[in-house]
Order: C-alpha cells, then structure tokens, then sequence
C-alpha cells in the first residue's frame, strides 16, 4: 500500500486487509512524505506483526513508489492496493486460490467491467488471447494496481513499473501480458473509491496522457514480441489510430486547441518510433 495524504482513507483501507477471510499475508504501507496523519494512523495498526510502515527519505512519487514497496516485499504474490481503496473480504482468497489453480499465470486482473463470458472465472488467456480482449474487445489491461495480482519473481523479472504517472501500469501490464499468461479474475473483489482529491478530478491537462498512453498502445503493438501475427497487429494498429485521430477531430470541433496541440505532439513522436 503505498500512501500520500491519505489521512482521510487510509484507516479503512488498511482495515479491509485486516478484515480478510485469507490471513497469511503481510501488510507493507510505504509513505511518501505524506503531510498530513497518513503515516501516524497507519502506524496506529502496527501492533498487527503482519503490518510495516515505512517512510520514504524524500517523495519518489506515485509508481517508484510502488517499485518501493515490492522490494520490502517476502511473499509469493504481490498484491498492490490504493490508500484511498478497499478490498471486500474475500478478496485475497479468491485470488490466491485462483493463481494457484494456474501456476502459468504470470499476473491475475480482476475483470471489474460487467460483461458476460462464454465460460466462468477465473479465465486463463494465452498472450495472444489477454492481447485480442485488450485491443479488440473490453481493454483488459488498462485496469489500476488495486485490481492486479502478480507474482513476486514475474515482477522482478520485468523489473517493476516506469516512473510515469497515469500509464505505467498499463504499459507494465501490457509487458508482462506479452511473456506470460494472463488470468481473468471475477468482478467484486475491490473497490475504486471515487473523490475529489483524485488528480483526475483535479483538473489536470489530460492531453500528455491521452498522448502517452497512445504512443504506450502503439509501441507494444510494434515490439518485435508482440504475441499477435502481422495482419492481427495491423488492425490493431489501424483501431487504435483510428480512436487517436476521432479523438483529435472531437477537441478541434470543441475549439480545444492546446489539447489538439498535445494529441498532435504525441502522435508525431510516436510515428518516429520503429519496432522495437
């Protein structure tokens, strides 16, 4: 868990851990400098053996501080939840059992959108397959690290997530979806909190992400191993360019001149980019 002012949150978050029908975990809160009571509340658990806080000697922001929390970690499985977010109860149960059923499965999603399956959970997809649902059907892999499951040696073995804020965890997961199986896990496991001090909701310029997560889709699409043939990878290619370009033509139809600048920017950076 990682944490910055979060001092209105943290409590229950760290209380749906505690609140697991599946005990045999540890608790790492990592806080970043928060400046509010972040760290003095979830020090408050620590009578719990299962449950460490750490400080960090200066702020290292949103995903190295999640690469920072992995590395104080000793379990099998790494387990990743918001400050601001809870787990119901059975969470972690369901989704231990579930990879253990399916030792190939490098990383296990929660499938958090409702949408019907012709089999049930847990549904393992080959790369190829996990790389299929993401373009072509229900975009897989752009859920947050509160719904992600992985295991600690598939982690460091892709060596954590970028530094960059907003899209690091899709490019992270679009990296291990490429080596590793992927395992579908049922919805109602966690809890998005929604509120206002979330930087989406703070008014934040979201070109420069629409634009990186864009050149993200294009560069995984492009890898040399990319697990989809040639003509599925070109449709693929032609879709997610196709949704770019609408995106462009809405802002221009808005007068949203400086967020087209930022699309345009984005685009032309990633048409220089070669396979890789």
């Amino acid at each position: 868990m990682t944490a910055y002012n979060r001092a209105r949150y943290i409590a229950e978050a760290i209380e749906s851990v505690l609140a697991q029908k599946f005990s045999d975990f540890e608790l790492i809160v990592v806080d970043d400098g928060s400046t509010d009571e972040t760290l003095e509340i979830a020090r408050r658990y620590v009578k719990d053996p299962r449950i460490r806080t750490l400080l960090n000697e200066k702020n290292l922001s949103d995903y190295p501080n999640r690469n920072q929390a992995a590395r104080f970690a000793l379990g099998h499985y790494l387990k990743f939840l918001d400050a601001d977010d809870t787990m119901y109860p059975h969470c972690l149960s369901v989704m231990v059992e579930q990879m253990e059923r399916f030792p190939e499965a490098g990383i296990g999603i929660e499938n958090e959108a409702e949408h019907r399956w012709s089999r049930p959970y847990p549904i393992l997809l080959s790369s190829a397959a996990a790389y299929r649902e993401h373009f072509f059907g229900r975009g897989i892999l752009s859920e947050g690290p509160s719904a992600v499951i992985i295991r600690g040696s598939v982690f460091r073995e892709f060596g954590g997530f970028l530094p960059e804020r907003h899209i690091s965890d899709t490019e992270f997961w679009l990296r291990i979806a490429r080596k590793h199986s992927l395992l579908l896990c049922p919805a109602g496991l966690t809890w998005w909190r929604q509120h206002d001090e979330q930087e989406h909701r703070r008014g934040i310029s979201r070109g420069p992400v629409i634009a990186r997560r864009y050149q993200v889709a294009v560069s995984a699409l492009m890898a040399q191993d990319c697990p989809l043939g040639a003509e599925e990878r070109g449709l693929a290619l032609q879709q997610v360019r196709r949704k770019y370009c609408r995106g462009v033509l809405s802002a221009i139809a808005r007068g949203r001149l400086s967020f087209v600048w930022s699309l345009y920017k984005g685009a032309q950076e990633t048409q220089t980019q070669g396979p890789g």
